[in-house]
């Protein structure tokens, strides 16, 4: 199952790119409730974005976002079919990237 989902439509030259990312997102400070033992902290970096092969936006993250973090931005250009790539990696090595047609 992807852990990324991306809505992206174009509008008047402007197309708005909406995603739900599904990561834990842990800080490393949270107890586990049972052992009372530190969560070890897993949080997404870095979260790129591209229309067309091209980078259009980079946000670099800490530990200080919200589990399944939602993210939405803009950038001029893009036309209905055209191609949005959302890429994530996070502190233990993983990641994750889908593709979608903008409508």
């Amino acid at each position: 199952m992807a852990s990324i989902k991306i809505r992206a439509k174009a509008s008047g030259g402007v197309t708005t790119v909406k995603t739900l990312m599904s990561h834990p997102m842990e800080t490393g400070t949270r107890k586990d409730s049972k052992t009372g033992k530190k969560i070890p902290a897993h949080y997404i970096t870095e979260v790129t974005a591209e229309h067309n092969g091209n980078r259009v936006m980079t946000a670099n993250w800490a530990g200080g976002i919200s589990k399944n973090p939602y993210m939405s931005f803009k950038f001029k250009g893009g036309a209905a079919g055209d191609k949005v790539r959302i890429s994530w990696v996070d502190n233990m090595g993983k990641s994750d990237s889908l593709e979608a047609d903008i409508k």
